[in-house]
């Protein structure tokens, strides 16, 4: 059986298909012909543990659990007042993005962080978003790809790779800012769809090894996204910065070195 595939939805057309043999190549995976209303429930758990279903709406993930697709959700938003002159915004904050700032995103998920970094830091500077799991990072590549960013952001490059086996590659200084944003150990009641997520998310916590890589790479700051609720910032050593009290999410940040 095939770990993770990709297929076409119900309605495709030769376009469609098109499309979605590119995604096939562009993340190295196998692409399943699938025949005129032809439903891939059975294909589930026997020709594929997982599919990437390349429909009108983008790529969406199909385990035998439940479904997930791409969303900006809230990076939307943040965007939407950023460009209306907002400069509160937490991460952007933390991090004290300027436009031509080079970022690398440690934990990509669906990229909101990476999304705001990339209007922050404008067309002359650079996001790199790294993803371990693949399901989620072509999820998230795709999304991102079709994404309409606009000509004030620039484009995101996304990799699945290991964060820290990439950044033992590369030479110290060579992005302004490092930031993860690992899994909340201890999550809250969530939607069936980020249940989806959870389960294909790579849940290995910020070693502090990987956090001094980081600080490493980084020219000026790693900062780390938090729950307010655990200390698993504490844990690294970081002090979380002043924030609102009516968020769960707290971020610290340690100069590089």
């Amino acid at each position: 059986m095939i770990p993770l595939a990709v297929t076409t939805s119900a309605k495709k057309d030769a376009e469609l298909e098109r499309d979605a043999r590119a995604v096939a190549r562009r993340w190295g995976l196998p692409f399943l012909p699938r025949k005129p209303k032809e439903g891939i429930a059975p294909w589930l758990g026997t020709k594929a543990a997982a599919l990437l279903v390349v429909g009108g709406d983008g790529v969406t993930l199909w385990e035998p659990e439940g479904t997930f697709g791409f969303h900006a959700g809230m990076a939307h938003l943040r965007r939407m007042r950023f460009r209306e002159g907002a400069r509160d915004d937490a991460f952007v904050r933390s991090a004290e993005l300027r436009p031509g700032d080079s970022v690398l995103d440690c934990t990509l998920g669906l990229g909101q962080d990476a999304l705001m970094a990339s209007l922050a830091v404008g067309p002359t500077g650079r996001v790199v978003g790294l993803e371990k799991s693949p399901a989620l990072c072509v999820v998230a590549g795709e999304g991102l790809r079709r994404y309409p960013r606009g000509d004030d952001s620039c484009a995101i490059d996304v990799q699945n790779v290991d964060a820290h086996a990439y950044l033992k590659t590369q030479p110290s200084g060579a992005f302004d800012v490092v930031f993860f944003d690992p899994m909340f150990a201890k999550p809250k009641k969530a939607q069936p769809a980020f249940e989806v997520l959870r389960r294909f998310a790579d849940h290995s916590p910020l070693t502090p090894e990987a956090l001094e890589e980081g600080r490493r790479v980084a020219r000026r700051w790693v900062v780390v996204k938090g729950a307010k609720h655990s200390d698993d910032l504490q844990k690294l050593g970081l002090t979380p910065e002043p924030g609102s009290r009516y968020t769960d999410v707290i971020w610290g940040r340690v100069a590089a070195r």
